[in-house]
């Protein structure tokens, strides 16, 4: 039987070319492998990901991106066996969005809550580590191209908690800075930069200049795009593969009120929420003075 694509072999009208596929269009086509852009870290490189398949890799310790969106929690991920760079990708075997109890759609959970999980004691994964995990995800878009496309950073608790050096921080750190000096994170671009003391890859956060005007619509209008929802939706991790095993943070934040764990192997991280309201585009101070004294 023919296929007639005579409608479909014709412009497609003004008010079509810029509609995204809706959830009923997405339904029918049946099980469509995500198209989600990721920019993965490991080995120490950044690797342009897009489809699971790698496109492109920077030779730089450091890229500058733009921070549109953050996931609001930080999630947990658990995998039963060690790490193998050579097998074959596979989700985790439990996870929560977030950090609180495991989502539904998790087969083979651990327990009921997380902070009462076997998983989350110290000692339970390598050395003193915790085999649960925590992870964060953030959408960024590249200074460089701005209304390009959206991509999903997938970031370890060595990248989240910890405390500023040298003008650079973990994401809990730098986020907490900004906002202090009422700056959103996604009015600045950001310089990602691999920690050279840490055995496994780590990334640090520094502001390196405020978005033009143009600029800090457009990082705007990112974060509320379909594609940046997407980078922040822990629907399902990204597989192992792309997982290498992480230590524990070296330092564990403040203990938050809503979850009991046990001080002395690692508390549970204060979470910092991404602002509601959407900011106003000239920020409070004077960037060069900011980033001096982050310097100092």
């Amino acid at each position: 039987m023919s296929t007639d694509l005579s409608l479909l072999s014709k412009s497609l009208p003004a008010h079509l070319q810029k509609v995204e596929l809706d959830a009923t269009t997405k339904a029918l086509m049946g099980g469509v492998t995500s198209t989600n852009h990721r920019i993965s870290i490991r080995g120490r490189v950044f690797r342009m990901m897009s489809g699971g398949k790698e496109i492109a890799a920077s030779e730089s310790n450091a890229m500058n991106v733009v921070v549109v969106a953050a996931a609001e929690h930080v999630g947990r991920t658990f995998y039963a066996g060690s790490y193998d760079p050579k097998a074959e990708a596979a989700p985790p075997d439990c996870w929560s969005a977030d950090g609180i109890t495991p989502n539904e759609n998790v087969a083979n959970r651990q327990a009921d809550k997380c902070a009462s999980c076997k998983q989350n004691i110290a000692g339970s994964g390598q050395g003193n580590s915790r085999a649960c995990r925590y992870r964060q995800r953030i959408a960024v878009t590249l200074e460089n191209d701005p209304k390009g496309d959206v991509y999903q950073l997938d970031l370890s608790a060595t990248s989240i908690f910890g405390d500023a050096e040298n003008g650079s921080m973990p994401l809990q750190a730098y986020g907490r800075l900004l906002g202090a000096q009422g700056v959103p994170v996604s009015a600045v671009v950001t310089e990602l930069k691999f920690d050279p003391k840490a055995d496994t890859p780590r990334l640090t956060f520094k502001a390196v200049r405020y978005l033009e005007s143009d600029e800090f619509m457009q990082a705007m209008e990112a974060g509320k795009s379909e594609a940046a929802i997407r980078c922040i939706t822990m629907t399902a991790p990204t597989p192992r593969k792309e997982q290498p095993a992480l230590e524990a943070p070296k330092q564990a934040p403040e203990v938050k009120a809503a979850v009991v764990e046990t001080p002395e192997a690692e508390p549970e991280p204060t979470v910092v929420h991404a602002k509601k309201e959407e900011p106003t585009i000239a920020p409070k101070g004077d960037v060069t003075s900011i980033l001096d004294e982050w310097d100092d």
